[in-house]
């Protein structure tokens, strides 16, 4: 049976065995909020596993040495949001980390796996999914969602010792420490993107002006949204941020005007959104067009993929472990290799990529005939 932890002197209890490694894990809400609400973490000890209750007082500053003691291996599956979590509720990150989804990446045993399929593939046990949409933050806790949040980490060690032994024999565990460590250093340093319009399709179709305003409008709204601990969608939706941005309202009246006819429009905040829609951004010189691409460009993004796929299969990684369509897109565009594809990544693609990034311009495909 796993242990309830509801007070920090019973959790520093549990730390004086000193483990060298932990499996981690939590269930958090974010239905209602920009920050993940931390609701519960799952500590794998040797063969027990802690079921902690950060809403408990005090407990949240008791985990904290959990997560940076460097001499405990921190084993987490896709742990990107938790990460967010431990950060916002713990002033923490785990660290160091061992993520078994990018290891099982790294393995070659599949890109993006879960955790369910991964523990079924490695060690035969099959876990149900009774319990993903729980409410997390009530309490008590039923039955049926403490063992399903136990089996959350249960089987942690056994897929890192397979997946380690994996990585250590094919020379890869280094890649995999990078990779790790960029992970934890990017939810760190978390501040939003520069420039958000170059993730929105509907940003291509606007011309320069046009642009900068949106760019205005979303850094804005995330300004907003990490201050008020609200969605993005509830500061302003994207249509009418596009709307706003390529029609801009002559003044404040006929920007409420606007607000009448739309529903989700954020009228309480139309002082400080007419403020960002009508104020240049700051480094707006530097800012890079949204633009659809061109044939040339569709071309020679096709050569990168191919080049990547064959270099790929030559080090038996699945599809998109080595650089994804969007790192290579922004290659492309600037020409500079990005941090997502640096290290060992850029010691693998730089010999079969160099060459077509360096090449001229592609010449139009012949016709089909």
């Amino acid at each position: 049976m796993p242990h309830w932890i509801d007070t920090p002197a019973a959790l520093d209890a549990h730390l004086q065995r000193r483990p060298t490694r932990i499996g981690l894990d939590t269930e958090f809400v974010r239905e209602r909020t920009f920050w993940p609400q931390l609701a519960l973490v799952q500590i794998a000890l040797d063969d027990d596993v802690l079921l902690v209750d950060p809403l408990a007082p005090g407990m949240t500053d008791a985990l904290r040495p959990w997560l940076t003691d460097p001499a405990i291996t921190k084993v987490m599956h896709s742990a990107s949001e938790d990460l967010v979590a431990f950060k916002v509720a713990c002033d923490a990150l785990p660290t160091p980390l061992f993520d078994t989804q990018i290891a099982a990446a790294l393995a070659g045993v599949a890109a993006g796996i879960g955790y369910q399929k991964l523990v079924e593939r490695i060690t035969g046990v099959v876990l149900p999914k009774g319990e993903t949409r729980s409410d997390w933050l009530r309490r008590p806790l039923s039955e049926s969602q403490l063992h399903y949040a136990a089996d959350d980490v249960r089987y942690l060690f056994a897929v890192h010792d397979a997946l380690r032994t994996a990585l250590a024999s094919s020379g890869r565990l280094g890649w995999l420490e990078e990779d790790c460590a960029r992970f934890v250093d990017n939810a760190a340093q978390d501040e939003g993107e520069r420039w958000p319009h170059l993730g929105m399709r509907s940003a291509q179709f606007l011309d320069a002006d046009a642009q900068r305003r949106l760019v205005g409008l979303l850094r804005w709204r995330e300004a907003q949204a990490r201050a008020s601990d609200k969605p993005r969608s509830w500061i302003l939706d994207n249509e009418l941020a596009v709307t706003l941005a390529r029609t801009p309202p002559t003044d404040k009246t006929a920007l409420l005007r606007l607000f009448d006819s739309q529903p989700k429009a954020p009228r309480k905040l139309a002082d400080p959104l007419w403020q960002a829609l009508t104020t240049p951004v700051d480094d707006e010189a530097a800012m890079p067009l949204a633009h659809a691409a061109s044939d040339g460009d569709k071309a020679r993004l096709k050569r990168l993929q191919d080049a990547v796929s064959t270099r790929s299969a030559g080090l038996g990684l699945p599809d998109g472990v080595l650089a994804s369509r969007r790192h290579l897109e922004a290659l492309l565009e600037s020409g500079q290799w990005p941090a997502s594809l640096a290290g060992w990544r850029r010691a693998e693609l730089q010999p079969v990529l160099e060459p077509i990034l360096a090449g001229p311009g592609l010449a139009q495909a012949p016709a089909a005939g």
